[in-house]
């Protein structure tokens, strides 16, 4: 598997100019939705090149990474002359490079394509790394596949337009690299002002944390070992999401993360001997931060339901990585549903 080339732009307009100019490319699509056609693609539009690049709009959230889009992606590729030497540009957030990079991976069984990310989660969770996929029977990234984009842009500049509820979403996707990296890179994150962003102080911080994604990559492309790492509170955060969607009152997917490493913490403590004031530290910016998802018990089975479809699991066993400590990885453990279940309490005991 080739490398993704990861580049924080300065001038993404020239980054981007230098790039295509080297490539032949027969025809260019960008795919946005509508958040990122109105917000984001008139700063694209300035391209001179771009100018006859054909725009490929969807409609806003995480609800419409879906089959029908992905198939109207295709469409529309197929009947306005794509072909193997086209190049698509996704321009948005996670669902886009998602979805973008699981339609230009399969369609005439791949073609090039580039993810210019414009949310913080976008960057850090779904642009980088090569995962790309759909939602599928209400389960999330139910299917895709693991084909990097040639090029990752990030332009932090697209940051300073997201409400405080966006930015922390992203953020729980580096507090997570913090917990599985060292206790220098966790030391960054959790000291890093949320209330008061200094954004030059918060590239260097999105570089730190981008290295951090890239190590667990380029050692495991293909997710078979240390990579999990990177799921750590997706387990049971993804769940939180999903039921979330079902019942009508969505949350964000960095949200249901930092719930998620709650809980994952939780089960660490328990099982691998993560330490309990550290927990707690975690814990309590967590929930200073982000307001709570509430559910009762009776949705518990519900939540077990959708963690046994996740496609991390090993045989019939619900998979876990779990951390004895910070960067101490403990991939591939199990818990059992009374384990499950009495983290879920610990999370809506917890404050």
């Amino acid at each position: 598997m080739s490398k993704q080339k990861v580049i924080i732009c300065k001038n993404i307009l020239e980054t981007l100019k230098d790039i295509v100019s080297k490539e032949d490319y027969s025809s260019i699509f960008v795919l946005t939705d509508t958040n990122t056609a109105k917000i984001c693609l008139p700063k694209l539009s300035e391209v001179d090149f771009l100018s006859s690049a054909k725009v490929i709009e969807i409609p806003a959230g995480d609800e419409n990474k879906n089959l029908e889009h992905l198939a109207y992606i295709w469409q529309f590729l197929s009947e306005n002359g794509a072909t193997r030497s086209s190049l698509m540009i996704n321009l948005g957030g996670g669902m886009i490079t998602d979805i973008g990079g699981f339609a230009a991976s399969t369609f005439k069984r791949g073609i090039d394509y580039i993810n210019i990310p414009t949310t913080l989660l976008g960057t850090i969770d779904a642009a980088v790394g090569g995962k790309t996929g759909i939602n599928f029977c209400g389960l999330k990234n139910e299917v895709g596949v693991i084909n990097p984009a040639d090029y990752v842009l990030i332009d932090p500049q697209f940051f300073r337009t997201l409400d405080h509820q966006n930015f922390l979403s992203g953020y729980a996707e580096m507090l997570k690299h913090g917990l599985i990296s060292s206790e220098e890179e966790l030391k960054k994150v959790v000291n890093f002002d949320l209330q008061n962003i200094d954004f030059d102080k918060f590239t260097e911080l999105l570089k730190s944390s981008i290295v951090v994604k890239e190590y667990f990559v380029e050692k495991d492309p293909k997710e078979q070992n240390i990579r999990k790492a990177l799921n750590f509170g997706h387990t049971i955060g993804h769940a939180i999401e999903s039921y979330s969607h079902e019942i009508g009152k969505p949350i964000l997917h960095g949200y249901a993360v930092a719930f998620g490493m709650v809980c994952e913490l939780y089960l660490s403590y328990v099982k691998v001997g993560f330490p309990l004031p550290l927990m707690r530290q975690i814990n309590a910016l967590i929930f200073e931060n982000y307001e709570k998802f509430d559910f009762g018990c009776k949705s518990y089975d519900r939540l077990y339901e959708l963690m046994r479809h996740d496609k991390k699991n090993i045989s019939s066993e619900i998979n876990f990585t779990l951390l004895a400590g910070i960067g101490n990885l403990k991939i591939n453990q199990t818990a059992t549903k009374e384990e499950i279940f009495e983290a879920l309490d610990f999370y809506r005991d917890a404050n």
